[in-house]
Parts: C-alpha cells; sequence; structure tokens
C-alpha cells in the first residue's frame, strides 16, 4: 500500500510494487484505493480483481493489511465486474 494524503489524513493507493523499491517509490501498477476516513465503509476500498488474481498468480506477496482486505472485499468487486451493464449504460456508450 502506498501512503498518499496529508497528515492525520491517510489516503493509501494498493499496488504492485518491487519488494526492493520504498513504500512510497516506483509502482508496476496500481490496483486499487482505500480510504479509511470514509464513514460508509463499503465505500472505503476499490480493487480490480482481475489484476489482483494476475500478480498473485505470478508469485507477488501481498502485504497483511491487504490481505485482510482482498478476503473481505474481493468477490463484491468480482461480482460486480461480472454483472452485465444495464440497457442504460449501453445507451450512454457511443461507438466511434
Amino acid at each position: 500500500m502506498k501512503r498518499l494524503g496529508r497528515k492525520h489524513r491517510p489516503y493509501y493507493r494498493i499496488v504492485a510494487i518491487d519488494g526492493r523499491q520504498p513504500r512510497d517509490g516506483r509502482v508496476l501498477e496500481e490496483l486499487g484505493t482505500y480510504d479509511p476516513m470514509r464513514k460508509d465503509k463499503d465505500t472505503r476500498v476499490t480493487l480490480v480483481p482481475a489484476r489482483i488474481k494476475y500478480w498473485l498468480g505470478v508469485g507477488a506477496q501481498p502485504s497483511e493489511k491487504c490481505q485482510v482486505l482482498f478476503k473481505k472485499y474481493m468477490q463484491r468487486f468480482e461480482e460486480a465486474a461480472a454483472k452485465p451493464a444495464t440497457p442504460a449504460e449501453q445507451a450512454v456508450e457511443v461507438p466511434t
């Protein structure tokens, strides 16, 4: 997790990073976000499940906090990604 935000107002990006890089150093890919200051607990986390599964599949080691977030929220984001778009959302997409 890459820490952003200001003093007493943390905001984290869940990232794939080389283990030799510093915590807030150069990242390989951004995999989601975590905002612990949000009051609504369901909106604190955003994840990209396909990319998280890829990185875990090639041997990435998640931190303890990331493991907890993955276990708690991954299924919800997988279901949202698998859910087909509603007709109203499809109407908004304009082919170019």
